[in-house]
């Protein structure tokens, strides 16, 4: 199974911990357009341990005050 193989994977003592798609197509059309663009993720849960955040609309929240003080600064 895809996950098993994942969790599995080694590459230079790093493992992959999280698949996120969207961010491929997001890079792919700001290319082709000319664009520059960037995706940052908030870890909400662990899918191989079933652990989820206690406060993800905190983590989001977090998140979006930390890329809008990189961006203005």
């Amino acid at each position: 199974q895809l996950n098993d193989k994942l969790a599995n994977f080694n590459f230079e003592g790093k493992q992959i911990t999280n698949l996120e798609m969207e961010t491929a197509g997001i890079y792919g059309l700001a290319k082709l357009l000319g664009h520059k663009a960037v995706s940052m993720n908030a870890i909400l849960a662990n899918r191989a341990t079933g652990e989820f955040s206690k406060n993800p609309n905190k983590l989001v929240d977090d998140l979006i005050v930390y890329c809008l003080d990189k961006l203005v600064k």
